[in-house]
């Protein structure tokens, strides 16, 4: 069903003027475009057109490490400082985040651009290093990612038993149904992914996805629309029937509530896209008709999505319908981050102002999520107690949703001098 993936996808590459060249396809000299999924990790995006091969006679330098795309960094930083606001219930903050102004919301962005990452980072080491060592690298991420699930698990589950212990109070979800197995069992069964409780679902999802992109990768080596078309009839197929899923243990559905078979679309969707870009230069081509129905697309969503009530103002939903739903990333969802994806990843304006100085704390995020990504959940399981312990007025607001978020940023902060000595030095930060 091909016309599943052009329908939700085609009208924001194929339409736009990108075409994707099959592997072996020839190339004119001079021309920019991908001519392998290999060369995805050659020539840093936005820098002009490829250079004119190098003579025969002259030796050509190895292939260095990808560049990194600062609209990913930037946009998964923001996402993950999202995650933190939104994870904390009757958090008045979150009143304001990216799912309070449309259908879609942190999530979907932070698994697109999983996709995406990985096809930059991994899509050219398959050339480049060969496929085991290539696999051998993607199987240490999986585990890396598994050990802070774990980690994440085990901190939560110690810290709401001792809560509970001392205020004498219950949680009424999150780990709630791994505490009522007990503590124990409750652990082996989340470290088995067999029981996935809210806040900590999402980094299985990862493991799962990522574990997969080598499938995908030389899916795609054999033709890009095939692998489209194949994840979106999945993605359909989970949306159509919701037993379709896996199980959990915790959840009432005993399904994942990030629907691993709807949401590999996106990140299928994010693989392509890096491709795409790839093959524009940095850039997806504008088309002003394209521009115009993202961008009206995006104003319907405001007015239907649009969190009017808890605003305080009034209901300006135009459809009585319910909210698209998360679990199997409903197509208005789907459509909502595609259209906003389009308009992102089209403008040249948004790539300068990613690589804004005043950024740079929020791109140090985006390069450093998974432990980021750590930061924030425990800051606001933090978050959470306190609110569930005292009445959430305005003082404990500001100061756990401050507190959260200087904790994120400043490990950001950590992380980034660790990892590149002299950088702030250099940059007078």
């Amino acid at each position: 069903m091909r016309s599943v993936a052009a329908l939700v996808y085609g009208w924001v590459i194929l339409h736009c003027g990108v075409s994707f060249t099959p592997p072996l396809a020839k190339e004119r000299p001079g021309d920019s475009c991908v001519k392998s999924l290999d060369d995805l990790e050659r020539a840093p995006f936005g820098r002009g057109v490829a250079p004119a091969p190098t003579p025969a006679s002259v030796p050509a330098p190895p292939p260095k490490k990808p560049v990194r795309d600062a609209r990913v960094d930037v946009l998964r930083g923001l996402a993950l400082l999202t995650i933190f606001i939104d994870h904390i219930p009757r958090n008045t903050p979150a009143l304001f985040t990216l799912h309070n102004f449309g259908f879609s919301d942190a999530a979907e962005i932070f698994v697109l651009l999983a996709g995406y990452s990985s096809m930059v980072a991994y899509g050219g080491l398959f050339g480049r290093a060969g496929a085991w060592p290539t696999l051998a690298r993607i199987g240490r991420r999986c585990l890396r990612i598994y050990l802070f699930q774990a980690g994440l698990l085990l901190a939560t589950l110690v810290i709401v038993r001792a809560w509970m212990n001392l205020t004498g109070l219950t949680p009424r979800f999150g780990v709630a149904p791994l505490l009522q197995m007990g503590l124990l069992p409750g652990l082996l069964r989340g470290l088995a992914l067999n029981a996935l409780p809210n806040y900590l679902d999402i980094l299985p999802l990862y493991i799962l996805l990522l574990g997969l992109f080598p499938v995908i990768y030389f899916g795609m080596q054999r033709g890009i629309w095939g692998v489209l078309a194949l994840s979106g009839t999945l993605w359909l197929a989970a949306n159509v029937d919701s037993t379709l899923n896996l199980p959990n243990a915790a959840a009432v559905d005993e399904g994942w509530y990030f629907n691993p078979f709807a949401w590999q679309f996106l990140f299928v969707i994010g693989a392509a896209l890096a491709i795409a870009v790839r093959a524009g230069d940095g850039l997806l081509p504008w088309r002003n008709w394209a521009a115009a129905l993202a961008g009206a697309y995006l104003a319907f969503g405001l007015l239907q999505g649009g969190s009017w009530a808890e605003w305080g103002l009034p209901d300006l939903r135009p459809l009585a319908i319910g909210a698209p739903d998360k679990s199997h990333v409903a197509p208005l969802r789907l459509l909502h981050i595609l259209a906003l994806t389009y308009l992102i990843f089209s403008a040249p304006a948004v790539r300068r102002v990613s690589g804004w100085r005043g950024l740079r704390l929020i791109d140090a995020c985006g390069r450093h999520s998974l432990e980021i990504f750590a930061a924030g959940c425990l800051a606001a399981l933090i978050g959470r107690i306190l609110y569930r312990t005292f009445d959430p007025a305005w003082p404990l607001q500001i100061a756990v949703n401050l507190a959260g978020l200087t904790v994120m940023l400043g490990s950001a902060r950590l992380l980034d001098a660790r990892a590149n000595p002299g950088r702030i030095t250099r940059s007078g930060r």
